[in-house]
């Protein structure tokens, strides 16, 4: 029975199923008609860093660029306000072995042209080539291992809490996982290694979150001797609403900071994050708690089991 104070979660859940079911569709949808948009790392191209003495320009420097032909060239910040990677694509017609024997060639030509565009001093830190075959390597493993990660999390959970709780800690993960690749894939923004890193990341925090109010329901379970199981589920989810809360606060003040602050290379990574932390929250209080209560779980599946002849230790 609910306290006036106390919010009912649960009284909402078939809403909230309803809407994580559209959201999940419309981004698998996304996902199998627009896909990704893959960066540099996922693709091929070369890449070259560059080192300014003074505060780089990023509008002059695409404008230096357009004006030498290399209209089709990407800059962003690398590092510092001081440090920037210039991407650009492959040429199709050029094999592999000579793109990658030219990526230093270009990498020197570009600093020539952009140090005629500007009065501080530019020097190369480096250019590298980055083939299809390694980039395809790269998705594959990345995918490969966030599906490593969520089989090992659900067995993980089944032998600390119980099976059904495993299943609704797993589909939680899944759902962050697909919601936030569909809104990359929706806006089309760039999907690179830091925002693969940021999926995992995503993984990490919102099994945090579910393994903190899955304890909270496993001890009212087993305490509360009165309620429903949909009832001892909303008196979990109000005893943790505040740890949930500050939580997702601080977390989002560092990523918010962080993109404004950070410039364009860690921008992906905290988009991703938001956006992970966002749905987290909520998948923790009303995806992996619904699944939970749709698996009709009792008080008899949390309970301890009790060791055979235990009832007779201590008699003589």
């Amino acid at each position: 029975m609910l306290t006036k104070k106390e919010i009912d979660f649960m009284g909402v859940r078939k809403i909230a199923a309803i809407i994580s079911v559209i959201a999940i569709l419309v981004s698998v949808g996304s996902l199998l008609t627009n896909s990704l948009q893959f960066g540099l790392d996922f693709t091929s191209g070369i890449s070259v860093r560059l080192n300014y003495s003074d505060t780089v320009d990023l509008n002059g420097v695409n404008s230096t660029l357009a004006e030498n032909g290399y209209a089709d060239a990407v800059v962003v910040s690398f590092g510092s306000d001081r440090d920037i990677r210039v991407i650009l694509p492959v040429s199709e017609d050029v094999t592999e072995q000579d793109q990658a024997s030219d990526a230093v060639a270009v990498g020197d030509e570009l600093a020539q042209v952009l140090q005629q565009g500007t009065s501080s001093e530019v020097s190369l830190l480096g250019s590298s080539f980055v083939s299809p075959k390694v980039g395809e390597e790269l998705a594959e493993r990345g995918g490969l291992g966030m599906l490593v990660a969520l089989g090992i999390i659900m067995l993980y959970i089944a032998v600390r809490f119980q099976f059904k709780f495993s299943v609704g800690a797993v589909v939680a993960l899944a759902h962050d996982v697909l919601i936030t690749l569909g809104i990359f894939s929706l806006f089309r923004m760039e999907f690179n290694l830091n925002t693969l890193a940021a999926m995992l990341a995503i993984i990490g925090y919102s099994l945090n979150d579910t393994i903190v109010v899955s304890d909270r329901i496993r001890e009212n379970f087993r305490r509360m001797r009165k309620g429903t199981p949909v009832e001892m589920v909303n008196t979990s989810l109000n005893q943790t609403l505040s740890r949930t809360l500050i939580t997702s606060l601080t977390t989002l003040i560092v990523l918010i900071s962080i993109l404004v602050v950070g410039g364009e290379s860690t921008q992906g990574f905290a988009i991703a994050l938001i956006i992970g932390v966002l749905i987290g929250t909520y998948s923790s209080i009303y995806i992996a708690s619904n699944v939970i209560i749709y698996m009709k779980v009792t008080r008899e599946d949390l309970m301890i089991p009790v060791r055979e002849g235990a009832e007779l230790d201590g008699l003589p």
